[in-house]
Formats: structure tokens, sequence, C-alpha cells
């Protein structure tokens, strides 16, 4: 018997209550009180207590007084009964979207986006809050009060790694960065928190370098005497001054997402005791996928494709036609829209009159409204596109940012003191 204890079953759609009954349902989302109750198997307090905390949302019903409740809520409140009570058949889906299938102190995913230890991401990057002291939160556990200046270093064999890395891609460069920066590292075996939290500091500003077209080690010492994080971002990237605040609460919108996939590769290679090099190198592996932190650049090559603003919408309807999946629209964790998004965008728009590429991002997301909402991706490609970013900025922002998500999911599983290992149930040929 599998030990699925810890293990929360993944969304999927309800089908039938404890008895086998079938959800009623006043339309495609919403059930009636009768039958959530039944379908949960309790009673009607105990569904009002649900709402109450937040755990299943309610809205008037079409007609009359009563109320009707969200059957994916619905879904994944017994999904998680289910799994915890240890029942295969749910704890097999338990790695498809929707629930966690670990416990975790870092990051809650709210309706107002990802809260950080209990701070809302949006409101961190909306007060300014730099993305150092937004690191020291998801490392430390509290915000530190004042400024945070972190030890710059750089591998011996910058200038020869630099060369070797003359045409790679920004994201190759950092594994290849941080790889070198482990090879000089004598504690980079040492486990202990502290020395997680030291690899995060010294790390982080190297990467931010790898956004410089300049590959020389010259440049990489004068970027890494810039004061902060986003300074070095914003100096590798030649952009003027004025996105520096933009690029900064773009690190912190990107900081942690909860168990996102490039943050639950990061806790496997913690619990199988690597070191924290090779922690961020798993990291930027998933994340280098365009199902993941990669994925700004299909939104990039989608708005490429459309050659002017009024070709926006017959191109939206082309892909809807034809079961595209529109890049840099819908999260299944933000049904109503992507909170992180919002202010990027925001900014971003407000440039639409100086950026012929920008005015395409306007139509697409005019083609697109009433229907689909935009994500944290498409509020990438449009912030590229307002400063006119080297393309795949957006990606490397991403890594940057998720660097510091990665370190305190790594001391989390450590701390944690298990391995990752599920099992499978097998479904090939049988045993000759």
């Amino acid at each position: 018997m599998v030990d699925q204890r810890r293990f929360d079953n993944q969304r999927s759609t309800p089908k039938a209550g404890p008895a086998g009954k079938k959800l009623a349902t006043t339309d495609d989302a919403w059930v009636s009180a009768r039958d959530a109750a039944a379908f949960l198997g309790i009673d009607i307090r105990t569904l009002y207590a649900y709402v109450s905390r937040g755990a299943v949302r309610s809205s008037p019903a079409p007609s009359g007084r009563a109320r009707q409740y969200a059957r994916d809520d619905l879904a994944k409140l017994k999904a998680r009964h289910d799994a915890r009570a240890g029942h295969g058949a749910v704890a097999a889906s338990a790695l498809r979207w929707g629930e966690p299938v670990l416990d975790s102190a870092i990051t809650e995913i709210t309706q107002q986006g990802p809260a950080y230890r209990g701070h809302l991401a949006t409101a961190l990057a909306h007060r300014g809050v730099a993305f150092e002291r937004v690191a020291e939160l998801l490392w430390q556990g509290y915000l530190p009060p004042g400024d945070v200046s972190w030890t710059r270093t750089a591998p011996a064999n910058l200038d020869r790694l630099l060369t070797v890395a003359a045409r790679a891609s920004s994201l190759d460069l950092m594994s290849m960065l941080t790889t070198a920066l482990a090879m000089n590292d004598e504690q980079r075996h040492d486990t202990r928190p502290d020395t997680l939290v030291q690899v995060g500091r010294q790390l982080i500003p190297l990467l931010a370098c790898a956004c410089s077209s300049d590959r020389t080690a010259s440049c990489f010492a004068r970027l890494l005497r810039q004061p902060s994080v986003a300074d070095i971002v914003t100096a590798a990237l030649a952009a003027p001054s004025e996105v520096r605040p933009l690029l900064e609460q773009t690190l912190v919108l990107l900081a942690d997402h909860e168990l996102n996939a490039s943050s639950f590769a990061a806790r496997i290679a913690a619990s199988a005791e690597a070191d924290g090099y090779a922690v961020i190198n798993a990291g930027l592996a998933v994340l280098s996928g365009t199902g993941h932190g990669a994925h700004s650049l299909r939104v990039e090559a989608m708005l490429n494709q459309i050659a002017k603003p009024s070709d926006a919408r017959t191109a939206v309807r082309v892909m809807r036609e034809r079961g595209i999946a529109l890049p840099g629209f819908g999260h299944s964790l933000y049904p109503d829209g992507d909170p992180r998004g919002t202010a990027l965008l925001g900014a971003a728009l407000a440039r639409a009159g100086k950026r012929p590429r920008l005015q395409v991002v306007a139509a697409v997301l005019d083609a697109t409204q009433g229907w689909a909402t935009p994500n944290i991706d498409f509020a990438l490609a449009a912030l590229c596109a307002a400063y006119d970013l080297p393309p795949g900025t957006g990606v490397t922002l991403f890594a940057i940012g998720r660097t510091a998500g990665w370190i305190a999911h790594a001391m989390e599983q450590r701390a944690a003191a298990y391995l990752l290992r599920p099992r499978a149930r097998y479904v090939g040929v049988p045993l000759r």
C-alpha cells in the first residue's frame, strides 16, 4: 500500500457523491447547497463553515433567495479528503494540477495572487519592496526592516566561461555560471540552511548579469558593482532608468508560486540531498520549457506573427476556430485572471502610443476581452515590447526571480527530511 498521507488530489470534475448520487447543477460551474452537502457527505452547517473559511465559493442563484456553490471547489475538497485517506485511484491523479501535493509554509495561492509567508506579492510589488528583502522573507520567514546587501562573487574562470558561452542563451549561461560557482565553493555539500541561503545571496546577482549581451568579464565585474539585483538587471539590459521599478516589481512577483513545476523539481533535488547549486540547475532545466517559465517565448512568437493591430482580431479568431490555445492567456489557479500581470500590463500599456509592437499587444487584449484573461507570461511580453527589451528577456527575469523560491523550497524540503519518491501504477505488459 502506498503511503499517500502527504499527498492531495488534483482538480477533477465531480461525477458522483458517496452513494453514487450525481451532482445536480444550476449551470456548468455551480451546484445547490443540498447537492453540495450530499456530494461531500456533510451536513449543511459544515458546508457553510467551509464557505466561511474560503474553501468553497458561493454566489446567489439565478432565481430565488438560495445560493449556489462552486463545483470545482467541492471537487478539490473531496479529492483532498480522499487522498489523505490513501485512496489509490485518487492518489494516482495527485500530480495533475489543482491541490497542493505537499505541505508548505512558503507561499499560499489566493484570489489576490500568491502570498509569501502571509504577504501578498502584489502588495509587496506595489509598495516597491526590494527584491532582496522579499527573497529574505522567503528564506528566513520575516521581512527585513531595512535595506539588504548581498555579497558579490564570480567564478575564478569567468573569462574562459564567457568565451565559451558567447553564443549561449541566457538560461544556458545561467546554468554554466551556477556550475562554475559550485566548483569554486568548498562548502557546496554543506546541507545546513545557512549555507543554502548563502548560495542564493551569491548566485542571484551573478545570474542577473546573464541579461547582458556583453559576455566579457569586465562587463560582469561592472554589473556586480551595481547596488541591487534590479540595478544589475537594468544596467545589463541597457534599459532606461524609468523601467527599473517595473523590473524590481517583476522580480518580486515571480519570486515564488507555490508548487510550480520548477520548484517541485528543486524540492526533489533537495530531498535527494543534492547541493544548493544542483538544486538551482534542476529548477533552471524545468523552467526552460515553454510549458512553464519559457512560455513568454510563445507569447512573443504569437505577437511577432501579427503584423499590425488591425490583424489581431482575425489572428485570435483563427486560433480559436482551430482549437489552438492562446499563449499567455488563462491560468488554472486564477480563473478570474492572473493578479500578478495586472500592474505590469497597466504600466506597459501606458506607453502603447509610442511603441508599434505594444499597439499589437493592446489589440490582442481587446480581441480577447470577455472570454480570456492574460497571465504573467503575457505581461512579461508586454513589458518587453513597451521598453524594447531584447527577445527572451521575460524568461531571464523569470529565472532570476524564481531562484529565490527554489532556495526557499530546498530549505523547507530538507527540513522535512524525507525523499520525494512517488510510486508508479504499472500499466504495461504483464509479467511473462
